[in-house]
Order: structure tokens, then C-alpha cells, then sequence
């Protein structure tokens, strides 16, 4: 009899201990803020330069990145992504030097992924012998997808180059004149 009581007293304050120890686990996981995925945190700003270029889609969040491949047609550092264009395109991310090993975790590479989202968007896609300017990445991928946006304003001759310049519209902006977005644009070139 002696025995067992000494088991259970010992069984009994090994049951307190863990449940005491789970108790404070339970405190200082609560007390911790719960880490956010990356899909979850909102940049501030994002600007695109994507330029389609013999079954490729090249990838940009870089000016001087951006405009040393059109220069040239390459770029030094770059993420490659066999197929994954939504018409089976291969998608080139062109990375300035400074985040060639960051790889998939760079802006562009994110956005496309899905985790990353920017309040603020503005993106040129360079297609058909045309740009196309973007304040939206749905229509963004819209346009990518499809090849021609639904509602647009466009300025022939426009471009840096003599290019025709089109300002990707949506529902809700189709019957202003993007003068913003204009002006941005205007900026860059």
C-alpha cells in the first residue's frame, strides 16, 4: 500500500508540473502577437515594368534594372520561372544587383506569388508594340491574360519611342480621363 501511494504522489506532482507548464506555454503564446503571414501585410507602394519579348515575360521593379534590359535584352540577375505565365509563358524576374539572393522573396516575385499586396500599384506593360499603363494589378493580370484591355484611353504616339500608349481602364474609371495616371507615366519617361 505504502508503494502505490508513493506512485500516485509522484503520477499526481508530474501531472501538476506539465499542466503548469502548459498553463504558462498557453500564457506566453497569447501574450505573443501572432506573427502575419506574408500575404497578410500591405506594402505601401509598387511600381511594374514588364516587357513580353519572345514567349517571355520579363519582370521589373527596378528602373534602372528595367531600362538596362531594354537596352541590352538581358539582364544580369534574374529569377526564372519555366511555364508559369498564364499562357504558359516563361516569366524572367529581372533582380537588381542588390537582391540577386533574395530570389522569390523580391517585390515582384511576391506579388505574383500571391504574398505581397501594395496600396499603391502602378505597372507598364510593354506588348504588341504598345504600353500599357496600369493603377490596378487585376487589370494588370487581366490584360496579361487576355491580351487587350476592356476599357482604355489611348495616345497614339505617346511613348518614349513614338509607341501608341494605352491607359488601362476599369468599371469604375472607364469615363474619366486618367489625368493621374497620365501624369505618373509622364514621370517616368
Amino acid at each position: 500500500m505504502r508503494l502505490f501511494s508513493i506512485f500516485a504522489a509522484t503520477t499526481l506532482t508530474a501531472s501538476m508540473a506539465l499542466t503548469a507548464c502548459n498553463a504558462t506555454e498557453t500564457k506566453q503564446a497569447e501574450s505573443k502577437p501572432a506573427a502575419m503571414s506574408t500575404s497578410e501585410v500591405a506594402k505601401t507602394s509598387i511600381t511594374l515594368f514588364e516587357s513580353h519579348d519572345e514567349g517571355r515575360i520579363n519582370i521589373f521593379y527596378d528602373l534602372p534594372t528595367f531600362k538596362g534590359y531594354k537596352a541590352v535584352g538581358e539582364t544580369s540577375f534574374r529569377l526564372t520561372r519555366i511555364g508559369a505565365g498564364p499562357n504558359g509563358e516563361t516569366v524572367v524576374f529581372g533582380l537588381p544587383k542588390a537582391d540577386k539572393k533574395k530570389g522569390a522573396n523580391t517585390p515582384a516575385a511576391m506579388l505574383w506569388d500571391g504574398k505581397a499586396s501594395y496600396d499603391d500599384f502602378y505597372g507598364e506593360m510593354y506588348a504588341n508594340n504598345r504600353i500599357y499603363v496600369f493603377d490596378n494589378k487585376a487589370d494588370m493580370d487581366f490584360v496579361r491574360k487576355i491580351g487587350e484591355p476592356v476599357f482604355m484611353f489611348t495616345d497614339i504616339g505617346a511613348g518614349p519611342k513614338g509607341e501608341t500608349v494605352v491607359f488601362v481602364l476599369n468599371k469604375h474609371n472607364k469615363k474619366k480621363k486618367p489625368t493621374d495616371l497620365i501624369a505618373k507615366f509622364k514621370s517616368f519617361h
